[in-house]
């Protein structure tokens, strides 16, 4: 089993890589914001079918566009991972700027053209959060604002201590929000999402009552995140919420 060092390690060469780049020319944008996506066991294919159509769907939404057009730099750039059990996040759809209908239009189709990673046995939540992190770190992007979007069914179950890499992650400047789904045998999952998986300035939990309803979920999501402003305060606790 991983030790924490190890999660704590990718983040830390993380950073590294970053500062490579940062002394490169950086594409700036209004926002980085990585979709972190539950494909564990607990998702079957209709399930995984409705939840990238989700994000397909809202991503190319006209009040999602608008939110867009809202910031200055009038563009965000996105990325799609999903994650099961351990050594199973991969990077499904890689960095892609949406910034109008067609582009937007566009990675919803690369999304849902993708192949399934068939890689079942839990959910890695802490190594999804540090995945994704490092793939912010590591982009040829300078977002305004940087996020992890995470949806899933069910809380961290392998891995390491996810409150741990959480933390490590918000110090890094970087918001986590969460959308619940609804599971009957984890009437508390909010709560959990709330307590020990989100953090940073602004950061919230929403809920999704089945997968059919996914998409209006992610669409008010998408929205709340790209319009935010929420700013970093002057000195960082180690997780704020």
């Amino acid at each position: 089993m991983p030790t924490i060092k190890c999660y704590i390690g990718v983040l830390l060469i993380s950073a590294l890589t970053a500062g490579t780049l940062h002394a490169q020319r950086l594409t700036p944008v209004d926002l980085e914001l990585a979709f972190v996506v539950d494909a564990s066991g607990s998702i079957d294919e209709e399930e995984m079918a409705l939840q990238r159509q989700g994000y397909a769907t809202a991503l190319a939404h006209p009040r999602v566009l608008k939110a867009i057009k809202s910031g200055f730099l009038q563009s965000i750039f996105v990325a799609y991972i999903e994650f099961a059990g351990f050594e199973c996040t991969r990077l499904t759809v890689g960095w892609g700027r949406v910034a109008d209908k067609k582009t937007a239009e566009e990675y919803g189709a690369r999304i849902l053209a993708a192949e399934r990673n068939l890689c079942f046995g839990g959910n890695a939540v802490s190594e999804a959060l540090a995945f994704a992190a490092a793939t912010i770190d590591a982009n040829s992007f300078e977002g305004t604002r940087r996020v992890i979007d995470i949806s899933g069914d069910g809380p961290n179950t392998m891995g390491e201590q996810v409150e741990v890499v959480r933390d490590a992650i918000v110090k890094k400047r970087i918001v986590i929000n969460a959308l619940a789904i609804k599971r009957e045998s984890m009437p508390d999952l909010p709560e959990y999402f709330r307590d020990s998986v989100t953090g940073g300035p602004g950061s919230f939990v929403l809920k999704a009552k089945d997968r059919k309803s996914f998409a209006e979920a992610i669409q008010r999501k998408l929205i709340r995140e790209i319009a935010d402003r929420t700013p970093w305060p002057t000195k960082q606790r180690a997780s704020l919420r």
